[in-house]
């Protein structure tokens, strides 16, 4: 909860004691939290912003403070003479008492949560851009003169502003919370409260100088997902001195809008499977989007938005209209990292484009193209043993026996053809959305089954730790002893390494 969302619901509680029971005389000073309360309210909704999760607290204010004045005003007696039954008295604690759990319980669920601070030395700074890659066409619209658009956001490290304002979370978010819930079968007004989520992050902050340029990181994110979804890596990274570029791709992720207004959304699962499964292995049937047949499905051309976005990074380093980034990627050094659908992305990307010197490859099966040629930059995969997959079907559905065996097998087969350094890790009791910010977005994930019984922080900070390494190892030149062997902070971890 927000700070005066918690202050109302105490307020409420004591409210309720006041009109439930009576008030013991060294008690009387709780009288004046009923009329306080409506004050406490109005206050959360101009300060923090309402949402739909306390509107049972606003409610149960209105109640409280109605019940409070007939009482006060001598104007109770039908209300007297109903309380004075046994069975109306018990029925009326009874569901105040179920309301008042209700107003605290509903935002303790979906909760305006907030980022740890991450690790690392650096402050975070934020910027976005918009670019258009005239050579190829868009083909998630259905105009033909449509070019392919990506909004890429930039986390770099940045100095110090500790009264800052924070980024938001999702910047836009009132339309890509809403196709994400409604991509996933959920009501659309959900996850509405994101709109206040913030990050550790500040928009066009500073830039740190205490180097001179910077090794950069292409983020690439889930099947309907969005550019930030794994913000507790990115910030993470970026903290110990890395540029992370995260992508919304058109198409993959669950809605992007342009600076125009207009808005690409994603696709149903039954239709952009077909597409994602044709790059897996031929189908009977050529796939199509928008009366285009796509023999090598959707993934090269998915992979096409990371060489582009190089492209872009170069123009940037060497005048970024924002003039905070100009000179400081270093383009020498870059490396991608993607969850989900965004690891075959990634791995698409490094198998066409020897610009990108290290992979890591989050959780997903390996197209068949890279299956075939192997991959030649240092490689890192991340994944769970089949056991927990098989967890995961059983609480939350999904991952049929086919999916557990593309995923382990295609990445296992990748790794063990790299020519140089590789590494394979499975973190047992790790569901697939703990790759993903989604253990913040309520306490319950694992009771739903959402995430896994590993506990969400401790899955991060796994995650991060080898993140790091790897990039520091590859990207950097650094010593990393986590990459040397079984880790004895980690002995949860299944830990494999190739070295040349």
């Amino acid at each position: 909860m927000r700070p005066i969302e918690m202050l109302l619901s105490i307020t409420n509680l004591l409210a309720f004691v006041v009109v439930a029971t009576p008030l013991a005389r060294t008690m009387f000073w709780m009288r004046y939290c009923v009329p306080v309360a409506p004050l406490i309210a109005v206050a959360q909704v101009l300060v923090e912003g309402s949402r739909w999760q306390m509107v049972p607290a606003y409610v149960l204010t209105g109640l409280l403070v109605l019940v409070w004045l007939q009482h006060t005003s001598g104007l109770h007696g039908s209300v007297g003479h109903l309380l004075s039954n046994r069975l109306a008295v018990g029925l009326a604690v009874g569901l105040g008492v179920l309301a008042l759990v209700v107003s605290i319980a509903l935002p303790l669920a979906l909760p305006v949560f907030r980022f740890p601070p991450p690790s690392g030395p650096y402050a975070i700074g934020t910027l976005t851009y918009h670019w258009v890659d005239s050579s190829r066409p868009e083909l998630f619209t259905t105009d033909l003169n449509d070019h392919r658009e990506l909004m890429a956001q930039v986390w770099y490290p940045a100095k110090n502003e500790p009264a800052a304002a924070r980024a938001p979370y999702i910047q836009d978010a009132d339309v890509v919370t809403p196709a994400l819930a409604r991509l996933i079968h959920l009501p659309e007004f959900l996850f509405t409260h994101f709109k206040y989520v913030t990050t550790n992050a500040v928009v066009a902050a500073s830039i740190a100088d205490d180097t001179s340029s910077y090794p950069v990181l292409i983020y690439l994110t889930g099947l309907d997902g969005f550019r930030a979804v794994s913000t507790f890596q990115i910030e993470e990274l970026v903290s110990h001195g890395y540029i992370v570029v995260g992508l919304d791709q058109p198409g993959a992720v669950a809605m992007v809008r342009l600076p125009d207004g207009r808005h690409i959304s994603g696709l149903p699962k039954d239709e952009i499977q077909p597409l994602i499964d044709q790059s897996i292995e031929q189908q009977p049937k050529t796939p199509t989007l928008n009366g285009r047949a796509l023999s090598n499905g959707i993934i090269p051309y998915f992979a096409q938005d990371v060489s582009f976005t190089l492209d872009q990074l170069a123009e940037l380093n060497r005048a970024d209209p924002n003039q905070i980034l100009t000179g400081r990627l270093d383009l020498g050094q870059v490396g991608t990292f993607g969850i989900s659908l965004g690891g075959m992305h990634a791995a698409a990307a490094c198998l066409k484009d020897p610009r990108l010197k290290a992979c890591l490859i989050m959780d997903v099966w390996m197209p068949a193209d890279v299956v075939k040629a192997g991959l030649q930059q240092p490689s890192m995969f991340v994944t769970r043993d089949a056991d927990t997959m098989r967890l995961e079907r059983q609480r939350s559905g999904g991952w049929t026996e086919k999916d557990i065996a593309l995923t382990l097998s295609t990445m296992r087969m990748v790794y063990e053809e790299l020519p140089g350094d590789g590494y394979y890790i499975e973190i047992p009791t790790l569901f697939h959305f703990n790759f993903t910010d989604l253990p913040y977005w309520s306490p319950v994930t694992s009771q739903l089954g959402l995430t896994g019984p590993i506990k969400g922080q401790q899955a991060h900070d796994i995650i991060n730790a080898y993140s790091l390494a790897f990039f520091n190892r590859h990207l950097l030149g650094q010593s990393a002893a986590l990459l040397d062997g079984p880790p004895e902070q980690y002995p949860e971890v299944i830990f494999e390494t190739r070295q040349p």
